[in-house]
């Protein structure tokens, strides 16, 4: 079974986002035009936990200035699978499933963003959160609105329904395991990230935070079948992209020793997107990556492939200039 909390991690352009969209998902009965049950979001420096849970914001009104409380990404999703657990009448059925997903997780100061809500990631057996979280009242009155529960002093109306006496609230809340304002993830709701083994310093993650989740490595190789098909287009002719990738990882590979975290400055066979590659995006994007991110310290071992001096590539404009003998290179690299 899939595990409720899951990275996928990897080189660049190794299929992580392809992955989650194409094979995960629908597993987990989520269909690519279900935005109801798929909540998506990217990290990144700016992103804060008010972002996540939710946060108050300003809004002028009749010339007024009023504050509301909308919600994040994290609070939104956790609400959609409580609905889905109260709309299930069938005993014999399972609620719906409700993913959230997360890419770029290490591009965020993830021990940040998730803040409180960390405490929620260990999960038992039956999926619900092993331990609680106690949440504001702004946050909990969200939360009854996005499922269906609308507060109103002493009546609550769920589904449109008539009013009833707020003490049958409880009723609800107890399916949900809500008491006193502390909340728990359900066991149909999953949390599904991607992360880049090459920006993988961009923030640190500490090992409580990591041991929650369940990780699976894409290899450069992933997907190789799927990607028999794309071309590169050389200056004469045009190769198999698939050998191309192949040769260049073996050649990142064979200088290991020159090179900090050889894993991480692999490739995918969608680093570059499309069934044919153009000779510009080699040099544009390609040639850039190996420049700045593999040999960024030392370009003694680009001067050696392309049997020059060092001296003649000095700038990456240089180092664009031998794009053809670069290609050419890495196609008959042994």
């Amino acid at each position: 079974m899939l595990n409720r909390q899951k990275i996928i991690f990897g080189s660049p352009g190794t299929g992580k986002s392809y992955k989650i969209q194409h094979e995960i998902l629908p597993d987990l009965g989520i269909k690519k035009e279900d935005t109801e049950n798929c909540v998506k979001t990217v990290f990144h420096p700016e992103y804060t936990y008010g972002d996540f849970m939710g946060k108050l914001l300003p809004l002028t009104v009749k010339g007024k200035v009023e504050y509301n409380f909308y919600e994040g990404h994290f609070l939104t999703a956790l609400a959609k699978a409580y609905k889905n657990i109260l709309e299930n009448n069938n005993k014999y059925e399972k609620p719906k499933n409700v993913a959230l997903v997360i890419d770029e997780l290490n591009r965020g100061n993830s021990s940040a963003i998730f803040g409180t809500t960390f405490q929620l990631l260990d999960r038992e057996q039956d999926g619900w959160s092993s331990y609680e979280i106690s949440i504001s009242e702004m946050e909990f009155k969200k939360l009854l609105e996005l499922f269906g529960i609308i507060v109103d002093k002493k009546t609550f109306t769920y589904n449109d329904s008539n009013d009833i006496v707020i003490s049958e609230i409880d009723s609800y809340l107890k399916k949900l395991k809500i008491k006193d304002r502390k909340i728990k993830l359900p066991p149909n709701l999953y949390i599904l990230a991607t992360m880049n083994t090459s920006d993988s310093s961009i923030y640190y993650m500490d090992s409580a935070f990591k041991r929650r989740w369940d990780w699976e490595f894409l290899n450069p190789d992933y997907e190789k079948a799927k990607a028999k098909s794309k071309k590169l287009q050389t200056k004469e002719s045009k190769v198999e992209w698939v050998k191309f990738v192949d040769n260049l990882n073996k050649f990142i590979k064979s200088k290991s020793d020159s090179i900090r975290k050889v894993e991480d400055k692999q490739i995918g066979y969608w680093f570059i997107k499309g069934e044919i590659i153009t000779r510009e995006q080699i040099k544009n994007k390609l040639m850039f990556f190996i420049w700045d991110s593999v040999f960024g310290y030392n370009k003694q071992a680009l001067a050696d492939l392309l049997n020059v001096k060092k001296n003649e590539i000095i700038t990456f404009g240089d180092f664009t200039k031998k794009v053809d003998v670069f290609i050419e290179k890495i196609i008959d690299f042994k």
